[in-house]
């Protein structure tokens, strides 16, 4: 008994202490109060690699917190964006929707609430030049947009995230690198806009990899998203866990630690 009161103890110090890493952190773009959360990294790095961090449509959760905090222990400065900011947070999936909508579409509008973000890690501790930023879902798309908008990014991973642009927008050149992290099933993701965003890539000669996981569908990564493949968005363990190894390969090979 003595020994499980010890360890039930500790468990809780333990979760106590990872969830005191995030620190909200109040600020803003142009009129717009946002507030991020901030993780610092576990292990001291003279190189302070930083990922930036854009959460799914209903803004920061669960899901994203659990990540950034996975992503602290293994070495990661990570900030995790608001796209949407006080006063306009989802209070379900139809605000998120047309939240979401305005600035897929209004994509210059994303990317310099994207910057805000960014500028804040860098403010929290990482090196300017030695950043990745990660998205899930609709925070997958934005990070094609600060890569498209060349934000001071040297990597971009998007996970499950809409992939296409304005087809009257001209196709920049990508600086940064790019890991697509697909589900092969997604059904939220025609294969027209699959086939426009691979001919994008080669036609700005981008350094890219787009990596498929079988019976997956959309939201794969989020343990909330349920088991059903049939309602499009669903949770898959095993697609989750080797998109992660994948992103620390990708972490690996463009960021110095």
């Amino acid at each position: 008994m003595k020994n499980t009161a010890t360890f039930i103890i500790a468990t809780l110090l333990f979760s106590t202490t990872i969830m005191a890493q995030l620190k909200p952190v109040k600020y803003s773009e142009g009129n717009q109060s946002l507030n991020g959360l901030f993780v610092k990294s576990a292990k001291k790095n003279t190189q302070n690699p930083g990922i930036l961090l854009l959460p799914a449509w209903l803004g920061i959760d669960k899901a994203s917190k659990d990540i950034a905090e996975n992503l602290s222990k293994l070495g990661y400065h990570v900030f995790i964006a608001d796209i949407y900011g006080e006063g306009n947070y989802p209070k379900n999936t139809s605000e998120a929707g047309k939240q979401a909508g305005f600035y897929k579409k209004n994509y210059e509008a994303y990317q310099k609430r994207i910057d805000a973000a960014l500028q804040e890690l860098v403010k929290s501790g990482a090196n300017a030049d030695n950043i990745v930023a990660i998205g899930y879902c609709f925070g997958g798309t934005g990070v094609l947009e600060a890569a498209r908008g060349h934000l001071n990014v040297k990597g971009i991973a998007s996970f499950h995230g809409g992939l296409g642009k304005d087809a009257s927008r001209a196709a920049e050149p990508f600086t940064a690198k790019v890991l697509i992290c697909h589900g092969a099933d997604d059904p939220f993701v025609p294969k027209e806009e699959i086939t426009a965003f691979q001919q994008e890539m080669r036609d700005t000669k981008a350094d890219w990899q787009m990596i498929y996981y079988a019976n997956s569908v959309h939201s794969f990564t989020n343990p909330e998203a349920g088991n059903d493949n049939s309602k499009g968005a669903a949770y898959n363990a095993l697609a989750a866990k080797r998109s992660f190894d994948h992103l620390q390969l990708f972490l690996n090979e463009v960021l110095k630690k």
